[in-house]
């Protein structure tokens, strides 16, 4: 299959469908709308359902419904929508339910701005939902990994029983880039016998609840759902690197961010810095074993973010102290240039003592 031009929106539209997904439920939101536009075009001719729901609620509710029945569902919105589907994503994880969420994110507190942000980055991967729970987060910096990340994040709800986030932004999901769907792969999943589907008096009838008022048993579920999060941690870990060796100073950058700081350390790099850029794939888990292995020959980390700084705490975390993390950053929807973060690791090196040319 030939690379098609695609927003990246419209990547992981096109992607879902490629992986099998037959029912999408949303709401109109900047700047995610084009999900929603693809999704209404595409979807009749798939033998799927595109549903614009009356409110965001509504949206998260009908896809745990749709879940339930064993089919594979998609949400997306942007920021404040996403927050508005926080109660409908904790029961969909009390349930065990698989499905996939997508959030491209824009300014805020509030309405703030339709502008890119990556201030969503602590609900997503610490408090997207009340409870003792988490959800695996994939984090794209290419119009390509909105595609394969949405073919990944359908497999890994399905292998888990698990919500999937993708948190891109707004800066991935308006740009256009080519894109080739057949790159997307699929993995085995295990039948869905849970599924309340109907049975024909073949099997016992299946309950998806997430209320269990015995004490001792709802324990022992959330146990049972914390030994799959170790699994995902085990296996689903996703991280790229570049010229992280024999790096002195490490970036540590997602989505839009990285692109930019990929650029500012082969800036820096033409001037002798020894920059390089570490870029998680999954947000959570988090490759907080990979920056403690670095910190063992490299001599200071940067976070790089379009927010006041929420990795950086996951960052310096990750470090155990062993070396100092630093953080730069813009918010509001304010992209930083490639020359910004050059001229912070210039700075860095500096201080550091780090030789130059």
């Amino acid at each position: 299959m030939a690379k098609v031009l695609m927003k990246g929106n419209e990547a992981i539209a096109e992607a879902a469908i490629e992986a099998g997904c037959k029912y999408y439920f949303g709401y109109p939101i900047t700047p995610q709308t084009e999900i929603s536009e693809y999704m209404a075009k595409r979807m009749p001719d798939e033998g799927g359902l595109c549903l614009q729901a009356e409110s965001e609620i509504a949206a998260i509710n009908m896809l745990l419904g749709a879940s339930a029945s064993g089919t594979r569902a998609m949400t997306s919105s942007s920021s404040p929508g996403i927050s508005l589907k926080s109660e409908g994503v904790s029961y969909l994880v009390g349930c065990d339910l698989p499905a996939v969420i997508v959030n491209v994110q824009r300014g805020g507190p509030g309405l703030g701005g339709i502008q890119p942000s990556q201030a969503d980055y602590y609900q997503a991967t610490k408090a997207y939902g009340h409870g003792d729970m988490h959800l695996p987060v994939l984090a794209p910096s290419t119009v390509q990994e909105m595609a394969t990340l949405t073919c990944e994040a359908f497999d890994i709800a399905d292998i888990y029983r698990t919500p999937v986030i993708i948190l891109a932004d707004g800066a991935v999901g308006q740009m256009m880039e080519p894109v080739n769907i057949a790159e997307c792969r699929s993995r085995e999943v295990p039948p869905k016998t849970w599924a309340a589907c109907g049975h024909g008096g073949r099997r016992r009838h299946n309950i998806i609840n997430s209320l269990l008022m015995d004490p001792e048993e709802l324990e022992r579920t959330v146990l049972a759902r914390f030994e799959r999060y170790r699994e995902i941690e085990k296996n689903e870990l996703a991280f790229a690197e570049y010229m992280v060796d024999d790096a002195d100073i490490i970036v540590v950058a997602f989505g839009i961010a990285a692109r930019i700081c990929r650029t500012a350390v082969d800036a820096v790099r033409a001037k002798g810095i020894k920059a390089g850029l570490l870029r998680p794939i999954t947000l959570w888990p988090f490759p907080s074993s990979r920056i403690l292995f670095h910190s063992e020959t490299a001599k200071a980390f940067l976070s790089v973010e379009l927010s006041m700084g929420q990795m950086v705490t996951d960052v310096k975390l990750a470090c155990e102290c062993r070396r100092p993390v630093e953080f730069f950053g813009r918010t509001g929807g304010v992209i930083p240039e490639p020359g910004d973060v050059a001229a912070k690791l210039t700075a860095m090196a500096k201080e550091l003592g780090c030789e130059t040319r």
